[in-house]
């Protein structure tokens, strides 16, 4: 019996993975970082190696990290790097292999029971593996037949929709570019991201605004800045270099000031590896001057507060909003004013979890600044209302001028470390007019207009329609999603599978009828074309600055192709009866100088002309913000308030009147970034040796029956039908606030409903899940 028609099975982590609980009294960074450091160039089999490559990381003459999407300062140091990219750089280059012996002893059923950790853990991926379901097993395939394979799969597709072209925020802006350039060609939208995941909710609210969906605050903006405003962000863990920046903010006296549910190690102080003299005295420096722990999924509730609370003074006669600003620049500020005076006070505190005196109090912290940056992350975006949310945020941005003068602006701090890039490139589902009218004016071939799916859609897709080819540029797509259960046995229905990457993953396992595994050079690793010479991929920032990334180690495997190279492959194949498609792009010439890729891009992407000479110069080169000079490319030309009203209850206050149940958001562990997991530790919130924990606040623990340290299984909604559960959860208490649980992802996925998702963005809804806890079978 083929695998795909299996149900899915359930992960087992190791039995002696028993977390152990501790009080963490440390800051951030310090000593305990540098021991982490350590650690994983040991853990690596390859300790020379890679401490020699992080001398290279973030450098014009190295390569960009393969985590975070955090900017380079402009006149950088040797030791551009932090504890978290040093994991990703030794993940990625570490000693161990992926042979066809490995899989000729492990069946596919029996990793299916393995973790996110142990199947990372076993090395790099060394050559093309095709899926035989005979066997049950991955067997070695030639890559001349593995895109040979998946050309025959697209074509004998009954239309171009049914392929589906998925990018994970790790590609570079070349590969990205191919891949949707194949895509397109082929026929088909169908370009779904991991932005669509994470940040979607931040580019539909910000094009709304503002006209453009990135952020507008610089790097030096953050030196310049009165107030830096943190908004549901963990920067300790998934941007770590942010922490420095901040630190600085703070010690030239700017405030701090943090919204953020649960008590966050790195969001309260910071010991800066690179000062000796810190580290031989352990000391810190604070980073939030002012820490405010609204419920989940009361961001909205809390900024309307606080412009309340301005426009009440305002009224008074008080001196706090720019009044002139706004009647230059913006537009429908009276319908704005009107909502926030017609929201009562009482509605506020009951949906923020704050207090109208603390709302009052970030009000008077933000009238005072005369320069102000708002940041936020996953912990705005994944919520149902997230885009009337940053709405709301850009709102109060806009009340006090905070667009488009030094030190201020918006500054949505983004996960991978290209996935701003990848948007620009055009990897997405819902492309611009103009975007395609740039590509039918370079190519005169006409392109797809019917827009396609993005990361849910092409769950409910594989789903409801069987026989779909999801092709993976990256990433582990079944992991990263929600609703697991329901995810794998939809990308079962699939007519193939195909997924280029570096290391095993649990999507590798999650087959259609047919399935391949195409091991690809990792960004730290040399990439030569057929003459020897080295390429060079670039990449985005969250601050959109472009630069350059050239790897430096020996590839792992002489057997490995670059990204670019199984993407050209693919698409001659593809195209090689069609000879107008074929000599439209010379698909060779790409893959042997990527500099011709960067031409294609200089002629059909804005703010990439002289794309080849510019992204050579040190830090590369800015993608300009109009919304930085007070341009605002929105259908009035201005910037534009938002009038959204309240959520009429969110996910906390809905759970009130059900016994038993939580609001929880899904998080990482200190140990991990996106769904690659690097150990079992996490370390700021006092864990160690496991993952299967679930946060709670004490009252709560008393108030439901059960006791720290207690075993749980954790249920979710069921009223689609599908049973969504989660078995053998610690409790741990922890300071945060009533009603509110958080616990470790991809572990808790499996909870989050399809449809439950962002209003306009679709992002899964994955910090407000409905749960409910029950006593668990396992032992303690």
């Amino acid at each position: 019996m083929s695998q795909s028609s299996q149900e899915p099975q359930a992960i087992t982590p190791s039995a002696e993975h028993d977390p152990k609980v501790f009080e963490y009294h440390n800051p951030a960074g310090g000593w305990g970082a540098l021991m982490s450091v350590g650690k994983h160039l040991l853990h690596s089999r390859s300790p020379a190696l890679n401490a020699r490559s992080l001398f290279k990381l973030n450098q014009p003459d190295g390569f960009d990290c393969p985590g975070c999407a955090w900017g380079d300062p402009e006149h950088g140091s040797s030791f551009e790097f932090c504890e978290n990219g040093v994991k990703a750089v030794t993940w990625e280059a570490t000693a161990k292999r992926v042979t066809r012996d490995f899989f000729a002893r492990h069946s596919v059923s029996e990793l299916k029971t393995w973790d996110d950790y142990r199947l990372e853990d076993q090395g790099r991926l060394v050559e093309p593996m095709r899926y035989n379901a005979e066997t049950d097993h991955y067997e070695p395939i030639a890559w001349e037949a593995a895109l040979d394979l998946i050309a025959a799969e697209l074509k004998a597709l009954p239309t171009p929709d049914d392929g589906i072209f998925y990018t994970s925020g790790k590609a570079g802006n070349e590969s990205a570019y191919v891949f949707q350039l194949l895509a397109r060609l082929y026929g088909t939208n169908n370009l779904p991201d991991c932005s669509n995941m994470c940040h979607e909710a931040s580019g539909v609210a910000l094009n709304a605004a503002l006209g453009i969906g990135k952020g507008s605050a610089r790097l030096e903006d953050f030196e310049k800045a009165e107030a830096i405003f943190v908004f549901g962000q963990n920067p300790g863990t998934n941007h770590p270099r942010m922490l420095g920046v901040l630190r600085e903010a703070a010690e030239r006296g700017a405030n701090i000031v943090t919204f953020n549910t649960l008590k966050e190690r790195g969001l309260e102080k910071f010991a800066d590896p690179q000062k000796p003299f810190e580290m031989l005295h352990n000391g810190s420096h604070r980073i939030s001057s002012h820490y405010f722990r609204p419920k989940l999924g009361g961001d909205m509730a809390v900024v309307r507060g606080m412009a309340k609370a301005l426009f009440e003074r305002d009224a008074a006669g008080e001196d706090v909003l720019d009044h002139a600003f706004m009647a230059e620049h913006t537009v429908h500020l009276d319908a704005y004013r009107a909502r926030v005076e017609a929201t009562e006070w009482a509605s506020l505190e009951a949906q923020s979890g704050l207090s109208k005196r603390e709302m009052e109090e970030a009000a008077e912290l933000y009238a005072r600044s005369k320069a102000s940056i708002a940041c936020w992350a996953m912990g705005i975006t994944q919520h149902k209302h997230s885009v009337a949310t940053i709405r709301e945020i850009v709102n109060l941005l806009m009340l006090r001028g905070n667009l488009g003068k030094p030190g201020a602006g918006t500054s949505p701090v983004r996960g991978h470390s290209n996935v701003q890039g990848d948007r620009t490139m055009g990897i997405f589902e819902k492309p611009s007019k103009a975007l395609l009218d740039a590509l039918e004016k370079r190519y005169g071939r006409p392109m797809p207009r019917e827009f396609g799916v993005d990361s849910v859609a092409a769950v409910e897709a594989m789903r409801d329609a069987p026989g779909k080819v999801f092709i993976g540029l990256a990433g582990n797509f079944t992991r990263a999603i929600s609703d697991s259960v329901v995810t794998e046995r939809a990308m079962a229905n699939c007519r193939l599978t195909a997924f280029i990457s570096t290391k095993l993953n649990r999507s590798h396992l999650i087959t259609g009828d047919q399935a391949l595994i195409l091991p690809c050079l990792g960004r730290s690793e040399i990439d030569r074309n057929a003459a020897g010479k080295s390429q060079l991929i670039t990449v985005e920032d969250s601050m959109s600055m472009v630069h350059g990334s050239a790897g430096i180690n020996k590839p792992a495997d002489k057997s490995l192709r670059s990204e670019i190279s199984i993407l050209t492959g693919i698409a001659e194949r593809l195209f090689a009866d069609d000879p107008l498609a074929s000599d439209l792009v010379d698909w060779a010439a790409m893959r042997e100088d990527y500099d011709v890729i960067r031409d294609h891009i200089a002629d059909v992407i804005p703010g990439f002309v002289d794309f080849n000479q510019r992204v050579r110069k040190p830090r590369g080169f800015w993608l300009v913000n109009p919304a930085y000079e007070l341009r605002f490319p929105t259908a009035s030309g201005k910037a534009e308030f938002s009038d959204t009203e309240l959520p009429e209850e969110v996910m906390h206050q809905r759970l009130a009147a059900r016994d038993g149940w939580l609001t929880l958001q899904t998080m990482r562990s200190h140990d991990q970034y996106n769904t690659t997991v690097y150990g079992y530790n996490d370390r700021y919130r006092g864990i160690e040796n496991g993952r299967q924990v679930i946060f709670l606040n004490q009252d709560d623990i008393a108030r439901l029956g059960f006791e720290a340290g207690q075993w749980v299984d954790l249920i979710g909604e069921s009223e689609d039908g599908v049973t969504r559960r989660v078995d053998g959860f610690k409790i741990v208490a922890y300071d945060t606030p009533q009603g509110c649980a958080a616990a470790y992802y991809p572990e808790t996925n499996p909870l989050i409903p399809l449809d439950h998702k962002g209003d306009f963005s679709h992002t899964p809804a994955s910090k407000s899940i409905a749960v409910k806890l029950q006593a668990s079978t396992r032992l303690a």
